[in-house]
């Protein structure tokens, strides 16, 4: 039985980049991979990863989409089979569609690596990283670093150059906003308590 893998963290610990690896790795040893990414993520039309390197995406899973039915429908149009799924900003899946990777996982016999950040700025868990966390098989957390030199936990959210505290949970690195890994220590010095 192959399995679901979350690999999560907070923002710019290489989740992208790591992504982009193990395409590599599978397709360098003559493996098909299929990699998808949710439609909310705005941040180009692929794959895009802070050091540059980038990659393009089968298809884009939208919010109302199955993710079983189009994973397998995507497969059954295909010449050869799929040795791996890759998922890119898994934390903006929706519980049913995380579902839907394990039993592609589990029923459809393929492995699911999926990527995303654990929390947003305030926080709170994604619903598609609590389902992960949840029922993964296996969880891999990435660490990076906070500017203190302290590891990273939490996402500061700055909206011109300010780190703020309200806002609607979805907002695009680089777009509508610009994120900051944090240490709990400096999380709360800059951004303001810890609250559930």
């Amino acid at each position: 039985m192959s399995k679901l893998f979350y690999r999560y963290s907070s923002m710019n610990s290489g989740k992208s980049t790591n992504l982009i690896q193990v395409a590599f790795n599978y397709e360098e040893r003559d493996q098909h991979i299929l990699v998808v990414k949710p439609s909310v993520d705005t941040k180009g039309s692929g794959i895009v990863s802070r050091i540059g390197a980038t990659r393009d995406i089968d298809f884009a899973i939208t919010p109302e989409m199955s993710t079983e039915e189009a994973i397998m429908g995507r497969i059954e149009a295909l010449p050869h089979s799929i040795d791996c799924i890759l998922v890119d900003e898994a934390q903006f899946l929706t519980p049913e569609q995380v579902d839907g990777l394990f039993k592609v996982a589990v029923v459809h016999d393929i492995p699911v690596i999926a990527y995303g950040i654990r929390t947003d700025f305030q926080t709170k868990a994604f619903p598609g990283s609590r389902r992960l966390l949840e029922i993964a098989h296996s969880l891999e957390e990435l660490k990076t670093i906070c500017r203190c030199g302290r590891k990273a936990m939490f996402n500061g959210r700055k909206i011109d150059g300010e780190f703020v505290r309200e806002g609607s949970q979805v907002a695009i690195d680089g777009q509508a906003a610009e994120y900051e890994s944090l240490c709990g220590a400096c999380y709360m010095k800059k951004v303001g308590p810890i609250s559930a």
